[in-house]
């Protein structure tokens, strides 16, 4: 199975479900014939943004995010402003070093605002790197960025 639909199949089973663990959400996951290990379904969860709220039973459950209203570029500002701690260029590349676990999230922002001058954005753990079309596309999205940092500030 695609990412895009175990994330998909994820979103449908915590908005029909009580899951309240990583590892319940497995086994529904299996249960659907979905397979996906504990450190799969981890990386989803921050890249979904899922969030903890009371259940009904006193306990925990997964849940959508409720700033799913915001926009993108509104989100990427608070990223870049809370979580970045480094933006270099060189040439057609942009590197940003984030806090460590937010490197999906700014990777999956930075794709969804489908950028004109950005050719392809790879996440890790803690970093990104932004490959622009042209050296003058990386200056392009690095004032673009400053100006978001600045926005969030």
């Amino acid at each position: 199975m695609r990412k895009v639909e175990r994330q998909q199949l994820i979103r449908e089973i915590i908005t029909k479900s009580q899951i309240e663990r990583q590892d319940d959400l497995v086994a529904a996951l299996m249960a659907r014939g979905a397979r996906a290990t504990q450190a799969t379904i981890s990386r989803d969860i921050k890249e979904l943004q899922l969030v903890k709220v009371p259940s009904n039973d006193g306990g925990y459950r997964y849940a959508l995010p409720a700033q799913g209203n915001i926009d993108n570029q509104t989100r990427l500002s608070t990223e870049l402003s809370n979580n970045m701690l480094s933006l270099e260029r060189q040439t057609q590349f942009l590197s940003i070093v984030m806090r460590p676990g937010n490197g999906p999230v700014m990777a999956s922002l930075i794709r969804q605002l489908e950028i004109d001058d950005v050719f392809s954005v790879i996440g890790d753990d803690a970093g990104v790197l932004v490959v622009c079309r042209s050296a003058d596309a990386a200056v392009n999205v690095e004032e673009m960025f400053q100006n978001l940092i600045n926005q969030g500030d």
